[in-house]
């Protein structure tokens, strides 16, 4: 670059780095503009061939930094011609950003699908495969239908991930130049090859495992071939979802134990035993660790209850680890906001999205534990035949970028994590989204009867009203309320995850009312009216603060996307379940020494308690996830010291 363009651009950005970054990515986007103009006057089979001209330019090993400014202006004339979607500077942007390797903030409703198609499409080109994550199944499958055709109207094939597929089916998608799917599939498909391929240990052929686990894993079928062929380009969206919030849990396959009636004795006699424990005396529970352990009098009392026979053979440590975790299960999970009982079975929720996370269970007897709390069958416990976790996964791939609403709060872990920097993304339009300040109250039941009040005079206005829950109890009771008074809304959770295009696509209507857990927030769009945006577009009612502001940001971002109108406000009680990480009697405390008005009514200041607990909270989910990379890499160096593959560790006990 000339030097005193170089001058120019270090004077705008005051010498700030992610600033300098993006001026300069923006006038490289208004020259790629400029070269895609001349492009609409050529034939669609002329576009297919300079397509098919720029790839084997790549194969032949220019580098594609060179060949981004014609690859980029290919693809806004595919797009053009295909969807009728011109991308925007700003999205060009971002697109140089991803293709640079980082994370770019780009706010709710900039474009990131189609944002996403420009560094997918130029590092496609060499021939190696790109992973574009998203964070379900039906966006997966979405993104790929709709964006296929300008990967195809350049000579590119597109094929997507997802759950039910069988192996050859895999294989195909994944022969294609992009392949679209969830994490966890890309992450299972690649544990599944390691137990297909085995392990080449030194001096030894390569032998197949788990020979006898076809049964349990009819997927896995030893010495077939891998369906995934490389990890070279992976393009994450809602990066800080995958890269952070699911990096908690590694992906583990699991490997069926023996479900014998013992077992399901003891699992059942454990839920039981807990009934006669008292709390403070014979264990502590902590909230925070979400964790229980026996005392010393805890561990007698257990010793001394009565046992079925069946019970005989089980080693007395055994049944007090069991009886910590049904402990756990019965003060740590809750029913409708952890989990939810679908058709007899226990099904996990996932907390930052919402939605159900089909196939995957609690390890270490918990999900037993929890099945025996709500009297359902049994399911057979589950050892580990393949793990990984998400952050040695995604470190596998050459390169790897990743785009989301909310990283930079998350900018300095996602940089000691994967070496990636955060760059926020200016918005197309300039955001006029108005922030209501925040109402405290002393219980729930004063809370939610303010809510229903101010969705009462919103629908006076005809505006239209999201309402934010972080559980599906949650949501339900609320709905319930709005019921009462009879207003007419919609409830979207884990219970009917289906509906939830048809619900948010009528969303963004005057007079409307949805009620929705998390699952709102991702990857889904809401489209106003001409009449809503006159009555002043959609309000976001928050019913608590989650977790992690990340969550927060992605909630409020549902309204005023694009320029359009829009506000939000946080509505909080010292009953919400963020504060449920705090020990109830120093809770109880609180709540005494709290002074509401008539109605249940807190002073503003007590915002900074539920901000301090939310910041303790994403500190310990923080510390989490270093121990669990600690651990892991401890693992690695332990089971690489003896040869041994550090994802099958159980095939070669």
């Amino acid at each position: 670059m000339n030097p005193l363009h170089e001058a120019w651009y270090w004077v705008r950005a005051l010498g700030r780095p992610g600033k300098l970054r993006v001026l300069r990515w923006r006038a490289w986007a208004d020259r790629i503009l400029d070269q895609s103009e001349p492009l609409k006057k050529i034939s669609d089979q002329e576009l297919l061939r300079r397509g098919r001209d720029i790839r084997w330019r790549a194969k032949a090993g220019i580098p594609l930094i060179r060949l981004l400014p014609e690859a980029y202006a290919l693809v806004v004339e595919a797009s053009r011609r295909t969807t009728g979607m011109e991308p925007y500077p700003v999205q060009i942007a971002g697109a140089i950003g991803l293709f640079a390797g980082g994370i770019a903030e780009m706010q709710t409703g900039e474009g990131k699908t189609l944002t996403a198609v420009m560094p997918a499409f130029l590092r496609a080109l060499p021939g190696h495969g790109c992973h574009v994550v998203t964070v379900n199944d039906y966006l997966a499958r979405r993104d790929a239908t709709e964006m296929g055709p300008i990967y195809r109207a350049l000579g590119l094939s597109v094929g997507c991930i997802e759950t039910p597929m069988e192996t050859e089916e895999r294989r195909d998608a994944y022969a294609a130049d992009i392949t679209y799917g969830t994490a966890k599939e890309f992450g299972f498909d690649y544990l599944r090859d390691k137990l297909r391929t085995g392990v080449a240990m030194p001096g030894k052929s390569r032998r197949a495992l788990f020979e006898a686990a076809r049964d349990t894993m009819p997927a896995v079928r030893p010495g077939e071939q891998p369906v995934q062929r490389g990890h070279y380009f992976a393009l994450v969206d809602e990066a800080d979802s995958i890269l952070i919030d699911e990096a908690r849990t590694p992906l583990i396959i699991g490997l069926t134990l023996p479900n014998d009636a013992a077992t399901v004795s003891l699992f059942r006699w454990c839920n039981r035993a807990v009934d006669y424990l008292e709390a403070g005396v014979d264990f502590v529970y902590e909230p925070d660790r979400r964790s229980a352990y026996l005392t010393e009098a805890g561990v007698r009392k257990v010793l001394l209850l009565s046992k079925p026979s069946l019970m005989d053979t089980i080693d007395a440590e055994r049944i007090y680890k069991h009886v910590e975790q049904a402990l756990t299960a019965r003060f740590g999970f809750i029913r409708n906001r952890d989990y939810v009982v679908v058709d007899n079975e226990v099904k996990i929720v996932d907390e930052s999205t919402g939605r159900i996370m089909e196939g995957r269970k609690w390890q270490d007897g918990l999900h037993q534990s929890v099945e025996a709390k709500e009297m359902v069958p049994i399911t057979a416990a589950s050892g580990e035949a393949a793990r990984i976790t998400v952050q040695n996964f995604f470190r596998l791939y050459t390169h790897l970028a990743g785009m989301t609403g909310t990283a930079v709060q998350a900018a300095r872990e996602i940089r000691k994590t994967y070496g990636l920097s955060v760059t926020a993304i200016p918005t197309h339009r300039p955001c006029i989204r108005k922030g209501y300040p925040p109402r405290i109250f002393i219980d729930m039941r004063s809370k939610r009867q303010a809510i229903v009040e101010e969705i009462e005079r919103l629908l006076a206005a005809r505006r239209a009203v999201l309402v934010g829950t972080p559980s599906v109890e949650a949501s339900e009771a609320l709905g319930a309320l709005l019921k009462a008074r009879g207003i007419e809304h919609q409830i979207l959770n884990a219970r009917n995850p289906e509906r939830e295009a048809e619900i948010v696509a009528q969303a963004g209507r005057s007079g409307r009312v949805t009620v929705a857990t998390n699952m709102a927030g991702r990857g889904t769009d809401i489209r106003l009216t001409e009449e809503l945006k006159r009555a002043g577009g959609l309000h976001v009612i928050a019913t608590e603060l989650h977790t992690s502001k990340r969550i927060d940001r992605q909630l409020v971002g549902r309204a005023a996307r694009q320029g359009d109108p829009g506000s939000y406000q946080f509505f909080l009680s010292l009953e919400d379940e963020l504060l449920r990480c705090i020990d109830p009697k120093k809770l109880d405390r609180i709540r005494r020494r709290a002074r509401p008005d008539r109605k249940g009514e807190l002073p503003r200041r007590w915002f900074r308690f539920f901000v301090r607990t939310q910041r303790y909270l994403e500190r310990m989910h923080y510390k989490q996830r270093k121990d669990l990379q600690k651990a892991d890499k401890q693992r690695q160096r332990a089971y690489r010291s003896m040869g041994l593959d550090p994802c099958l560790e159980l095939t070669e006990s």
